[in-house]
């Protein structure tokens, strides 16, 4: 029998010609995908009354974890005989049909049940509302927009908490109050227009820090609640990639932005810069959710050394076996070009720069110009002189370096310092001050540690800019 309930003291009358579904789901987990729903509740809310309802166990098909236990008190005995989500899902989907689907932090448990949905080759598409969201909006203030918490300052009792039924009947009574606020129809008709990118984001970050988020090269930081970096990010377009993470329906991405509160950032001017920022930024914060550069880096090096011929040769293998060390590298595909651009500047062979076996013929090898060294034609004494030029030329140049980048304006511009192959930092000048000599730019250094990332990160533009100067 379905229960249905009177909400009193509702007058927001273009607002109660639309249907709700009221929607609150127990899973297995806290992400999206492998996520299963354990119990779910559905109440259909025209605006002044519920006028349907639906509440059911689900079977996961799966084990449940003894922590989800501990919260929901659902365990797998309790599930067992339940229906399987395909078994309910045409209720599912007719209850949800031609009406807005409201949760609070809508994200996840529209996220979880599309999943299910997306599992049984069905799609599922609804308008979302967020009861966070809205609560931020119009109830603006309070300490914690938690169900539990937000209940309690409003007064509205929640029985059977993280279970499905009690908590979709708290925050059915919760849409209630919030649809009588004084500003609620134009604030649930913004957050419905599909430009608006509400129902996407965090359901704790107010939209106006998105907003004030340019559109430039740079660094951004997420905050959690308690104003903890959790994640540090780089991107050529800050906000494009910002919002980027809002749409990611990835387990990590889940639960990174439901921690998600407020969001700083920094211009870099160029993409370079913001690589360099953002390299610092993880080692000093640490953050939860940022992986990559926690990793050990593996490291390989550019090395010489002589056949039983007499020939120098060049290779490259893992850097704790050579002590000799020419250049140090981050993947093997880097040797190999590292490797292939002196073997065509310096017309070496590319069998003896450990870029063909010995088997090969070097003349099919893509701008080989070798001597014929390898089939003893040409002389050991001359191979050998080109081999020390290709060597000499990656021990020269350490001198300062300075690369140019472009400002965070029109009217600035920026710098990276590398000086006897030490990355300094990076700066930023105004345009209209005079720059004579290198001691000019010192002043406007933002000194920066030089590290295995930013090692990797500045050797291609490194080479290249020594490259520059030895043509010019």
């Amino acid at each position: 029998m379905v229960a249905f309930f009177f909400i009193p003291n509702f007058n927001v009358h273009s607002l109660k010609r639309q249907l709700y579904t009221i929607i609150d789901i127990e899973t297995t987990g806290n992400g999206i995908k492998g996520n299963k729903i354990t119990e779910i509740a559905i109440f259909k809310y025209d605006g002044v009354q519920v006028v349907d309802e639906f509440t059911s166990l689900v079977n996961p098909e799966c084990p449940i974890p003894y922590f989800i236990t501990g919260l929901t008190g659902i365990d797998d005995q309790m599930v067992a005989s339940a229906p399987t989500f395909q078994e309910i899902a045409p209720t599912v989907y007719d209850m949800t049909k031609d009406s807005i689907f409201v949760a609070h932090s809508v994200n996840f448990d529209y996220g979880v049940i599309k999943e299910e949905f997306r599992q049984i080759g069905t799609d599922f598409v609804r308008k979302k509302l967020c009861t966070v969201r809205l609560s931020r909006k119009l109830i603006p203030g309070l300490r914690s927009y938690s169900l539990g918490k937000l209940c309690t300052a409003l007064g509205i009792a929640i029985s059977d908490r993280h279970r499905a039924g009690g908590d979709a009947a708290a925050t059915v009574t919760l849409f209630n109050h919030l649809l009588g606020k004084p500003d609620a129809e134009t604030t649930v008709a913004k957050f419905l227009n599909a430009r608006s990118q509400e129902a996407t984001l965090p359901p704790n970050l107010d939209r106006k820090i998105v907003d004030n988020i340019p559109h430039a090269p740079g660094i951004y930081y997420f905050k959690n609640s308690t104003g903890t970096i959790i994640y540090v990010g780089k991107a050529i377009n800050l906000k494009k990639r910002v919002l980027g993470h809002f749409y990611d329906k990835s387990n990590k991405e889940i639960r990174m932005c439901r921690e998600v509160t407020d969001i700083d950032f920094e211009l870099s001017g160029s993409e370079l810069i913001a690589l360099l920022m953002e390299a610092a930024a993880i080692k000093k914060h640490f953050p939860k959710f940022n992986s990559a550069q926690k990793r050990i880096t593996k490291q390989y090096v550019i090395f010489s050394y002589e056949d039983r011929r007499g020939i120098v040769r060049l290779g490259y293998t893992h850097a704790k076996q050579i002590q000799n060390q020419l250049a140090v590298l981050y993947a093997v595909g880097e040797c190999r070009s590292f490797l292939h651009d002196l073997c065509i500047k310096f017309e070496l062979c590319p069998k003896f720069c450990q870029l063909l076996d010995s088997t090969s013929d070097c003349r099919n090898y893509a701008g080989s110009q070798c001597d014929g060294i390898c089939s003893t034609v040409g002389t050991i004494e001359a191979y050998n002189e080109k081999v020390r030029q290709a060597i000499d030329s990656l021990k020269a140049d350490n001198d300062t370096l300075i690369l140019k980048q472009k400002g965070r304006t029109q009217t600035e511009s920026a710098f990276i310092l590398i000086e006897n192959g030490t990355y300094l930092g990076y700066g930023f000048i105004d345009d209209y001050l005079e720059i004579n000599s290198n001691n000019d730019i010192r002043p406007h250094l933002i000194p920066q540690k030089d590290t295995l990332e930013t090692q990797q990160i500045l050797r291609k533009s490194i080479q290249k800019a020594k490259l520059a100067l030895t043509l010019g």
